[in-house]
C-alpha cells in the first residue's frame, strides 16, 4: 500500500487506499471492512476486462459477485440507463445487507454511486477508480447523479463511498486522451488550493504524464490530490461553501459537455481546461490574479497537451446552458475565481459583458 488515508465525516468516514495491485486484494479488503453477501459490480465495456481478477479476489472472501456492463461516455449517465440498473439490482439479489461495486471512471462512479443511493432507499458501495480523474477527484466525496437534457448532474445525491480502492495498475490501460483529461483535475487542486503541488506539475510534467505505473511521483501526485479533496469534503460535505471551490472552471467547462452532446469530441478534463483559462481571465480581469498567473495556468494546460480554446461554440450557446447549472442563483452564474494560484474564492457574479467578452478573446 503506497497511500492510505480518511476521508473524516463522522459515522460516515472511509479509508482511501492507493496501491498497486489492490484488485488482487480487494476481496480481502472488503471483509476487513465488514462487507459480505451478494453484490452487483458496474463496469462500462472498457473497465469490464478488470472484472476477472476482481472477481476472483471477491469470490475467495465468499462475497457473491454479479457483473453488470454499460456503454462507455457520459451519455450513460441517464435516467433510462438508471431504470436498467434498478432491474439489474433486483436480478443480483441485493438486498439491504448488499453493496455495489463502481469499476471504472467518472460516470461510472457518479451512476452506481446513485444507483446505490437510491435503491432500496440507500445500500453501501464501493469506489475502484480505474482513471485519473476518478482516482483524484469524482471518486472522492460522495457526490453521484445522472444527467439530463437540459444539463448535467441536475438529479443526484450526496452519498459516501464505504471505501475508495484506488489500484494504480489500471491506469496502464487507460488510452492516453482519456489520462491527460485527467489531469485537468489534478492542476485545478494546485490552482485552488496548493501552489506548491502546481509547482511541482510543472517540473515534472513528463514524468508525471508517462503514466508509469511504477512511478512513485505519480502515487505521490494522486495521494495529494485525494489529501486535499479529503479535507475540503471533511470541512464541507453538501458544498455549502468551502466544497464549492472545487468548481473551478466547472461551470463552463460543463456547459461545453453539454453543447458537444457529451460526444467523444470533447471529453470532461478537456472541456474543465477550457472552462479553468476562462475562469482564469476572468480572474485576471475583475480580480486580483496576475497576468504571468494566468499564463502559467495556460501553459502547463498546454505542456500537458489539453486545449485551452473552443471556437466551435459561441457564448450565446453556451449562456443558454449557463443559466439552468446547479450552481446559478436567482438565475444568475456564481463563478469561482482566483486571487493568485493557491486561492480561490467562491460566489462572484460577473457582469455579462466580461463574460461574452473573455469567451470572445479565448477564442481569438
Amino acid at each position: 500500500m503506497l497511500y492510505e488515508l480518511n476521508v473524516n465525516l463522522d459515522n460516515r468516514s472511509y479509508p482511501i487506499k492507493i496501491g498497486y495491485d489492490l484488485l488482487m486484494e480487494a476481496g480481502k479488503i472488503l471483509f476487513k471492512e465488514g462487507l459480505k453477501g451478494n453484490c452487483l459490480v458496474i463496469a462500462d465495456n472498457n473497465t469490464s476486462i478488470f472484472y476477472d481478477e476482481l472477481r476472483s479476489s471477491l469470490d475467495s472472501n465468499n462475497i457473491n459477485s454479479t457483473l453488470t456492463v454499460v456503454d462507455s461516455g457520459e451519455n450513460s449517465k441517464s435516467l433510462a440507463q438508471l431504470k436498467k440498473l434498478y432491474s439489474h439490482c433486483i436480478k443480483a439479489k441485493l438486498d439491504r445487507q448488499s453493496f455495489i461495486i463502481a469499476l471504472g471512471g467518472g460516470v461510472i462512479g457518479d451512476l452506481a454511486g446513485y444507483v446505490s443511493a437510491t435503491y432500496l432507499r440507500g445500500i453501501d458501495f464501493i469506489q475502484i477508480p480505474t482513471s485519473l480523474l476518478a482516482m483524484v477527484d469524482s471518486a472522492v466525496g460522495g457526490k453521484t447523479g445522472v444527467n439530463l437534457d437540459e444539463g448535467k448532474n441536475l438529479v443526484g445525491s450526496f452519498h459516501q463511498p464505504k471505501l475508495v480502492l484506488s489500484d494504480l495498475k489500471t491506469l496502464k490501460s487507460l488510452p492516453n486522451r482519456e489520462f491527460i483529461a485527467g489531469m485537468a483535475e489534478v492542476i485545478k487542486y494546485g490552482i485552488i488550493y496548493d501552489k506548491n503541488l502546481f509547482s511541482r506539475i510543472e517540473e515534472s510534467f513528463n514524468e508525471i504524464t508517462a503514466k508509469n505505473e511504477n512511478s512513485s511521483l505519480l502515487a505521490e501526485i494522486i495521494g495529494r490530490c485525494c489529501e486535499i479533496k479529503a479535507e475540503i469534503v471533511s470541512k464541507d460535505e453538501k458544498e455549502n461553501d468551502l466544497r464549492a471551490i472545487l468548481n473551478f472552471g466547472h461551470t463552463v467547462g460543463h456547459a461545453i459537455e453539454n453543447k458537444s452532446g457529451y460526444s467523444s469530441s470533447m471529453i470532461h478534463g478537456e472541456a474543465i481546461s477550457i472552462g479553468m483559462v476562462f475562469a482564469a481571465e476572468v480572474s485576471c480581469t475583475c480580480f486580483d490574479l496576475s497576468m504571468d498567473d494566468v499564463n502559467r495556468i495556460k501553459k502547463i494546460l498546454t505542456n500537458v497537451g489539453l486545449p485551452i480554446c473552443y471556437k466551435s461554440l459561441g457564448w450565446n450557446e453556451l449562456k443558454e446552458v449557463i443559466n439552468i447549472d446547479k450552481k446559478t442563483v436567482n438565475g444568475k452564474a456564481h463563478f469561482v475565481l482566483a486571487s493568485k494560484i493557491g486561492d480561490v474564492s467562491i460566489g462572484h457574479v460577473v457582469d455579462d459583458e466580461i463574460l461574452e467578452n473573455t469567451w470572445n478573446k479565448i477564442n481569438e
